[in-house]
């Protein structure tokens, strides 16, 4: 791995850090985290020397959208694509590939609506996040994971063109409409063997992810054993990032309730040591989600849960309504920095981007 010294220039106070820093080339441990805030105190490390790797990743959140705008190409045009097995398997091992550079800008860019499109189309790139984080958090092989990720992606492309019909009802859907989302699973399989995807264990998961442990699911009503763990999963996720997502007759859920209801808040039965990992890598208050602390303070999830279960939040207002021009970093484990409730948009009155919290890897 190669690294640079970092010049004075490289570094902005107040802003996130893009990368780990080191006080030599070959150090084992970072003396400033990925994320951290720099202050103007620390400016005396530059003097003994501090080192970074030298390449620049990708911002995460301009990988997913142009992962997203090229998806939305190759399904909607899938009827006249002879072999599309290439692409989408390139597309999948970029999203793997994005999410394993920043895994809270992916999660994040779900929760505050960052990746641009229609939502047929975003709903499985985010879906496909979801399931990335949960199967890298659960050690699955890397084959496995990009099978597992090209599935999520491809999952609704029998009724794509219908999807952004039924977002914008308003009332229930007709009896034909009802038939046409009970059979999407067989029509993207239908679709995808006709684009030239013949890979059985991909297919088995678009038609399974539907599924329900007690065989009230479709198209063919399996019963528990006979669904994999891995259409499970995709099947979860499909559910999370609807469940997350505003519609024409409701707003989303926040991620507390989002979880409750994965969890056991629905009709729907589920395998309960998926839902385990689920309360585990996403938990009740990902990165994105935007809150108030005990204190009174608002502003946005910036990390998951450290090993003490503690969470960091970039504070955006004070308790007096004062906005800060920069974030101030909480963590939840400090006096009176406990989550008191997560907020949506409208009610937490946040202006900020992905960058401004997150950094270069963040920028659009």
């Amino acid at each position: 791995m190669a690294f640079r010294r970092l010049k004075l220039s490289d570094l902005t106070f107040g802003k996130p850090l893009a990368w780990d820093v080191f006080s030599a080339p070959l150090a084992k441990r970072s003396v400033l985290e990925k994320g951290a805030l720099v202050a103007p105190d620390q400016l005396s490390l530059l003097e003994t020397g501090l080192y970074a790797e030298a390449g620049v990743p990708a911002s995460v959140l301009q990988s997913l959208n142009q992962i997203n705008r090229r998806l939305e190409r190759i399904l909607m045009d899938l009827r006249d694509v002879a072999s599309a097995d290439t692409e989408l398997r390139a597309i999948a091992r970029e999203l793997i590939d994005a999410v394993a550079r920043d895994e809270n800008i992916a999660l994040a860019a779900i929760f505050l609506n960052q990746i641009a499109g229609a939502y047929a189309i975003r709903h499985c790139t985010e879906a496909a996040i979801v399931v990335c984080l949960i199967a890298r958090a659960m050690h699955k092989d890397p084959a496995e994971l990009l099978i597992m990720a090209a599935a999520a992606l491809t999952m609704n492309v029998g009724m794509v063109r219908q999807t952004e019909i039924f977002q914008g009802r308003d009332g229930a859907l007709s009896n034909e409409e009802r038939a046409i989302v009970r059979r999407h699973p067989t029509d993207s399989v239908d679709m995808l063997r006709w684009a030239g995807i013949a890979d059985e264990a991909w297919l088995d998961l678009v038609l399974l992810h539907h599924e329900n442990e007690d065989g009230s699911g479709y198209p063919q009503g399996r019963l528990g054993e006979e669904i994999s763990q891995n259409a499970k999963l995709i099947g979860l996720a499909d559910r999370y990032c609807a469940f997350v997502s505003a519609r024409n007759y409701r707003r989303s859920l926040l991620p507390p309730m989002a979880l409750a209801c994965l969890a056991g808040g629905s009709d729907m039965p589920v395998d309960p040591d998926l839902v385990a990992h689920f309360s585990a890598r996403i938990g009740a208050y990902p990165p994105g989600t935007l809150v108030r602390l005990a204190n009174g303070e608002t502003g946005v999830v910036f990390s998951g849960a450290d090993q003490a279960g503690a969470l960091r939040v970039h504070v955006l207002r004070l308790s007096d309504g004062t906005p800060l021009a920069l974030p101030e970093p909480r963590s939840t484990a400090d006096a009176n920095c406990s989550i008191a409730e997560a907020l949506h948009e409208d009610t937490a009155r946040l202006r900020f981007t992905m960058q401004h919290i997150w950094g270069e890897l963040a920028a659009l």
